[in-house]
C-alpha cells in the first residue's frame, strides 16, 4: 500500500511542472548512472562522471523534497 508520500510524489507528477521536470532530469541522471555503471571498462573520465551523476540525483532529490514539504505544509494549514 502507498504510502502519503509516494502518493504526493505521483500526484505532482501529474500536475506540478517544476516537480515533473526534476523528477524527470533525477530518472536521466538515474539511467545514465546504470548505463555507465554497467560498462566493462572504466576510465578516469567515467569516475569523475559517476560522481558528478550522483551528486546531480542528490540535488534534485533534494529539490523534489523541498517540493514535497512544501506541499505537505500547505496541506497541513487548510
Amino acid at each position: 500500500m502507498p504510502n502519503w508520500h509516494e502518493e504526493m510524489r505521483q500526484t505532482l507528477c501529474g500536475k506540478d511542472p517544476e516537480f515533473r521536470k526534476l523528477a524527470e532530469e533525477h530518472s536521466r541522471c538515474e539511467s545514465q548512472l546504470e548505463s555507465l555503471l554497467t560498462q566493462e571498462y572504466h576510465s578516469a573520465d567515467d569516475f569523475i562522471q559517476e560522481a558528478i551523476l550522483k551528486k546531480q540525483k542528490l540535488h534534485l532529490k533534494d529539490l523534489m523534497e523541498m517540493v514535497l514539504a512544501r506541499r505537505q505544509h500547505e496541506q497541513a494549514l487548510r
